[in-house]
């Protein structure tokens, strides 16, 4: 199974735990994600469904679907962001915030051509997503 990483909501009243290694972790720069995050970016950390668990407070985990693709959820006690299932892609991205033991190591920035914060670090610059997650693949220059 591997090594698991618990986190929480802004007051505790949700608990998660991812299992494992996520499959990907890196910054999102959609407009979606910032006006959401509050912020020029956000850290993301993508697991498989199934290692993904709430173990505490599932009553008080709500959602909100914008698109199809990602269906943000957050406590209704106090607003805290706490992942977002992407039903598309079959995965779960649990905010990297959220779970503060893993070690956040991102390989990429998606949605680059949404930017309004460039970043130089040399990481690949995704104009979208990955094509294997239905994304065109093409890369941006920093």
């Amino acid at each position: 199974m591997g090594q698991s990483y618990n986190g929480t909501c802004f007051c505790g009243a949700v608990e998660v735990q991812a299992t494992g290694a996520p499959e990907a972790m890196g910054y999102c720069h959609c407009n979606s994600c910032r006006s959401w995050s509050a912020g020029p970016v956000n850290a993301f950390t993508l697991w498989k469904p199934d290692a993904v668990e709430v173990l505490k407070g599932k009553q008080n985990l709500a959602s909100y679907a914008k698109t199809p693709g990602s269906e943000r959820q957050f406590c209704n006690i106090c607003g805290g962001h706490v992942m977002t299932n992407h039903p598309e892609m079959g995965l779960i991205d649990v905010y990297a915030a959220t779970i503060p033991d893993l070690k956040f190591e991102p390989a990429l920035h998606v949605h680059y051509a949404e930017t309004v914060l460039r970043i130089k670090d040399g990481l690949p610059k995704m104009k979208d997503v990955p094509a294997e997650l239905g994304g065109s693949g093409e890369n941006m220059p920093e």
